[in-house]
């Protein structure tokens, strides 16, 4: 058989590489210094809160300006991280260029008055605000927009948790769920890697986690893993999924309800604070506000603790996700996934001493399954493991994060996801947003 060599396909490619890879840089950078810059200031809000206890009292006060710095800048800009899920899919609108500070200052305020909210949807709504602007300035075309705007979703994404591939892969599966587009590969991964080396080049460090537990001797010599681990993983793989079923469904009601219940709109976030206020009064303690990587006290809730035997309360999962839905769905700003690491891993922790699976271990499926199941990216999850723990347990982490996204069903934290392929075979919402989805089901 005769194989046909064409050398202009590889002059083609060479050159497409080139030109994405000069386009994406500044990208890159921008989002880079931006992420880095961001997450220095949020841990110097995180220490100024916890030396300053009052704050607290005060987020009622920061919701309502919040509110109204949204407010002044137009009600196009409030639909963060769903706003750039549009313009990838409809191209034409455009994303303002104010998105980037504005969720930047609004972000930094939510922690610093004691919101519970993450990090990730302003490291993407950064990216894809500073992907936007210099897609402008280079005069790209509708579909070289598109593709700008995704590998800004991968920088900010990549950089902010230190997880580069993941956040290529992030940006490209988070799109339409059950369908990955790989026009923007290159771009995305070129984005994310540099992106990131920018971020840790100006001294920002991340958290490091640990899986110490190794793979248990088979109880049948002949397999290579234990199959009773490994039914243990599926089942907790189905719990995470309906935790993430739970946070996306809890969200999306409290949204919808402070909307429709609270006519005076820059008093939702208002009632907001008081309840995260209320709710930290009568459980006396403040481990369920704020970012929760790490704790106050070495005794608190918070992820790096639940990695440890006893280092979280049995309901330590569900009161994250009640402080969360709580802070995002009443108008504070703040990303959706360190709160779903913190729930997916305190919740590992309980169901390991229920399972009888080393806490480590289950701690960290839960990590990224809960977050795979909320999102819809079963894949870009199974590489943060990778990236975060190690590849050690690579396939517990598929397991996990496979069996957790079909048990979510069609629901997640961005209403403008696509529904690209059905999870069942009893419904047909392709075609459709989420929010579209959820919205037909509710008036059936």
């Amino acid at each position: 058989m005769k194989i046909a060599f064409r050398k202009h396909d590889q002059v083609s490619i060479a050159f497409q590489l080139l030109k994405w890879t000069f386009l994406v840089l500044p990208v890159a950078m921008t989002t880079g210094v931006l992420v880095a810059f961001f997450l220095w200031a949020l841990e110097k809000c995180t220490t100024l809160r916890q030396e300053h206890a009052c704050l607290l009292y005060a987020l009622p006060l920061a919701g309502m300006g919040i509110w109204y710095l949204y407010y002044k800048a137009g009600k196009k800009v409030a639909a963060g991280s769903n706003l750039i899920l549009d313009a990838i899919h409809q191209p034409g609108g455009g994303i303002p260029a104010r998105m980037a500070p504005l969720v930047l200052i609004t972000t930094l305020i939510t922690h610093l008055f004691g919101g519970s909210a993450g990090r990730e949807g302003t490291a993407v709504q950064m990216g894809g605000s500073i992907a936007q602007w210099y897609a402008r300035w280079f005069r790209l075309t509708e579909e070289e927009v598109q593709v700008m705007l995704t590998a800004g979703m991968a920088a900010g994404f990549g950089a902010v948790f230190g997880t580069p591939v993941t956040g290529a892969v992030f940006a490209l599966e988070v799109l339409a769920i059950g369908v990955v587009r790989y026009k923007a590969l290159m771009p995305c991964l070129i984005a994310a890697v540099v992106a990131d080396l920018t971020c840790v080049s100006l001294g920002i460090h991340h958290t490091i986690y640990h899986i110490a537990t190794e793979d248990p001797v088979p109880a049948l010599p002949f397999l290579h893993m234990d199959v009773l681990l490994l039914a243990k993983v599926i089942f907790s793989g189905v719990i995470f999924g309906l935790a993430g079923y739970l946070f996306s469904m809890l969200l999306h009601g409290i949204k919808k309800y402070a909307a429709a219940y609270i006519r005076q709109p820059w008093l939702v976030p208002v009632v907001g604070g008081i309840i995260v206020i209320v709710l930290c009064w009568v459980l006396d303690t403040r481990d369920y506000i704020g970012l929760g990587v790490t704790g106050q006290y070495p005794d608190s809730v918070s992820i790096v603790n639940a990695f440890h035997a006893g280092g979280a309360g049995v309901w330590s999962w569900w009161w994250k996700i009640v402080f969360t839905a709580v802070t995002l769905g009443m108008g504070f700003k703040g990303g959706e996934v360190t709160p779903l690491f913190f729930i997916g891993a305190t919740l590992g922790n309980g169901l390991a001493v229920m399972l009888g699976v080393p806490v480590d271990l289950l701690a960290g499926l839960g990590f990224i399954a809960v977050f795979g199941s909320a999102a819809n990216t079963p894949l870009a999850c199974t590489l943060m493991g990778v990236e975060l723990f190690g590849a050690h347990h690579v396939v517990y982490y598929a397991v996990a994060c496979f069996t957790a996204y079909y048990f979510s069903g069609h629901t997640g934290i961005y209403g403008s996801q696509r529904i690209g392929i059905n999870k069942m075979a009893t419904d047909n919402p392709s075609g459709l947003t989420l929010q579209q989805w959820l919205d037909k089901k509710n008036t059936e």
